[in-house]
């Protein structure tokens, strides 16, 4: 009996530069929907495109930072409203200010990178680096 090994995988072929500025512009817009769109375009495509893998980590450094403001809002609203019996609880209106601000921001990356410039998020934590 042979060993019977399937031979290497092909490395995917680089994208062109209009399917690079596609990519990266595509994570940027994905984040309307929350961190995962960028998380998948990044693992897919960083081998691929530098442009693609620059904008989907920042992209997704964003939306990591989004994700983390909408769990401490909740945490901390739950919280002080019930030490204050609800009144604490305004805070957790902020949560949807926070996502027109990412839905906003998000649109904005989409927009630059489309036109094939870098976008940097105002606030953003570099955890993928």
């Amino acid at each position: 009996m042979t060993d019977q090994t399937p031979p290497p995988a092909a490395s995917a072929a680089p994208l062109s530069e209009a399917e690079d500025r596609q990519w990266a512009s595509f994570a940027h817009l994905g984040g309307v929907l929350g961190f995962l769109p960028a998380l998948i375009i990044w693992l897919v495509f960083k081998d691929r495109g530098s442009f693609t893998n620059q904008e989907a980590k920042e992209a997704l450094n964003f939306q990591i930072a989004v994700t983390i403001a909408y769990i401490a809002l909740n945490v901390l609203s739950l919280i002080i409203g019930a030490v204050t019996f609800g009144l604490g609880s305004i805070i957790g209106l902020l949560v949807p200010l926070v996502w027109v601000a990412a839905v906003i921001f998000s649109i904005l990356g989409f927009v630059k990178s489309k036109d094939g410039n870098g976008y940097r998020y105002p606030v953003s934590i570099r955890l993928i680096k």
